[in-house]
């Protein structure tokens, strides 16, 4: 079968297909037929060395994938072959095949939910859903930040926040257009954050009272200036460093107004299973319903991984991109 694997860290380049064995699923486990590959940061983060926990070489990236399970173990008896399903998975996703433990199996799909909006959802889905309500504990009261408002976490965060009652969600985005898309989804205020003192703008929007509530995955001076956005007892939940720059900050200086930095890692929220699971289930509840709007950016070739990874870390996607595998 055709693989995506990095021999070693670096830019999009060292992205290489490979041909590797189909696996083979063992007692308790099924082989997933993908058919769908959600691209995420955390990927590109583990292609350079720089991912949360270390990333062991050779890797085969990828860890939302959306399919058909084709084989099962002989102890497998909670799902069936032939059944659509969307998981999480902790690496091998850029992949024609993986295997996966049954009891892992994160959600079987209706018929009506097809395999790229099934894969769009759960990572930042789940992302949007924890920063906010379990590291953010958000209430109808607060005020929410959100950069990267038209990128997949952003998307489904303004989304998210309006849902469990923000009072005023302000997004942030590098274009017009993808502040176009941030209004369309909910947000009440939408500022260019490539502007210079985008910050007091925020503080503008909420007559310098500042946001209860930031979500922030950029790093550097983005971080620096969100800070400066806090209200008192304001939260920055941090789930991401996209920039590669790390920012610097003072402890004691969140001190006077009782502000708080939050570090969210997903990994963490599904160790938790019953949490892990009713938080999924949720998401697509509201999938279902039709109360959240999946942005669905391009869809690319498994083969073409490394220009997605190019295209996203340059800032010309928006919304989740997808890699599609043909088993024609």
């Amino acid at each position: 079968m055709k693989a995506i694997q990095f021999t070693e860290y670096g830019g999009p380049e060292v992205l290489k297909t490979i041909e590797i064995d189909k696996p083979k699923p063992g007692p308790t486990e099924v082989l997933i037929e993908i058919h769908a590959i959600g691209v995420n940061y955390a990927d590109t983060a583990r292609r350079e060395g720089q991912y949360v926990v270390p990333t062991k070489l050779p890797f085969i990236p990828g860890a939302e994938i959306a399919g058909v399970i084709v084989e099962a173990g002989e102890e497998v008896t909670n799902v069936n072959i032939g059944t659509r399903v969307v998981t999480l998975i902790e690496s091998g996703g850029y992949a024609e095949y993986a295997v996966v433990d049954s009891r892992n199996v994160t959600v079987m799909l209706k018929e009506d939910i097809d395999f790229k909006q099934a894969v769009s959802l759960p990572l930042q889905g789940l992302s949007a859903y924890h920063i906010l309500k379990t590291m953010g504990c958000i209430t109808n009261e607060d005020t929410v930040l959100v950069h990267a408002a038209a990128g997949g976490v952003g998307t489904l965060a303004v989304q998210l926040a309006k849902l469990f009652g923000a009072r005023k969600v302000i997004a942030t985005a590098s274009t017009d257009e993808k502040l176009d898309l941030a209004k369309s989804l909910g947000a009440d205020v939408c500022i260019n954050y490539t502007n210079e003192g985008w910050h007091k703008e925020v503080l503008e929007a909420t007559e310098g009272r500042g946001v209860d509530l930031a979500l922030e995955m950029v790093g550097g001076d983005v971080f620096k200036d969100t800070l400066k956005c806090l209200a008192p007892f304001g939260k920055v939940v941090i789930y991401g460093v996209a920039s590669g720059e790390q920012a610097v900050m003072h402890p004691s200086s969140l001190m006077a107004k009782n502000q708080s930095v939050i570090g969210f890692f997903l990994p963490q929220i599904m160790r938790k299973r019953e949490l892990f699971m009713r938080s999924i289930r949720e998401l697509f509840g509201y999938l279902e319903e039709g109360k959240l709007q999946l942005i669905i950016g391009e869809t690319y070739p498994l083969e073409e991984a490394a220009k997605v990874h190019e295209l996203m870390q340059s800032r010309k996607t928006s919304g989740k991109i997808i890699l599609e595998v043909n088993h024609a």
